[in-house]
């Protein structure tokens, strides 16, 4: 599966267009509390186990995303888009990662 964040594919016909598909991921309130509880993992002041439990949210995003373009029919998904969002609240300090775009299909 083709997945771009441009609205077209450079050099290829899109044939017809399925509609809007997104996958969400989210990041649990405990996740604050184990990256902070005893030794922290700072390099060059950047939080490595946070980034790489954004990394893997954003992956099952991509993946739950890239299932529903399959299902449709779709080879491609063009405008690709990515956003966090922070729940808060009731929630506590949850993130929500979705991606979203336009499940299409291509001549090879």
């Amino acid at each position: 599966m083709l997945i771009v964040t441009t609205p077209t594919i450079e050099g290829k016909k899109i044939v017809e267009y399925y509609g809007l598909v997104t996958g969400d991921s989210l990041l649990g309130a405990n996740l604050y509390k184990d990256m902070f509880s005893g030794v922290r993992d700072v390099v060059g002041g950047r939080t490595s186990k946070y980034e790489e439990e954004l990394t893997n949210a954003r992956h099952m995003a991509l993946e739950i995303m890239q299932e529903k373009a399959e299902k449709k029919g779709a080879n491609a998904i063009i405008g690709t888009r990515v956003a966090y969002h922070n729940l808060g609240g009731t929630m506590g300090n949850t993130i929500m990662v979705t991606m979203s775009g336009t499940a299409v299909s291509f001549q090879e």
